[in-house]
């Protein structure tokens, strides 16, 4: 398992960093080109619509989470 590496992206006009294993990297960067979005496009679109309680790196797990069980069934 990899540990958690720092990245920077731009979202809406501002960087901000996020930290990921690369599991939920790779998983989020498979969601966007499926969707065809750009990477940043859809962590744009996570941090806009998640729990301000919740820090955008939980935020962006819990979001690739919610989408492998939506395709997996809920037993993931």
């Amino acid at each position: 398992m990899s540990g958690i590496v720092k990245r920077s992206v731009a979202i809406r006009g501002h960087r901000t960093s996020i930290s990921l294993e690369d599991a939920f990297f790779d998983e989020l960067s498979r969601i966007a080109a499926g969707r065809e979005l750009a990477l940043a496009a859809l962590i744009a679109e996570i941090d806009a619509t998640r729990d301000r309680r919740t820090n955008l790196s939980s935020a962006l797990r819990l979001f690739v989470l919610d989408d492998l069980k939506a395709r997996n069934g809920p037993h993931v």
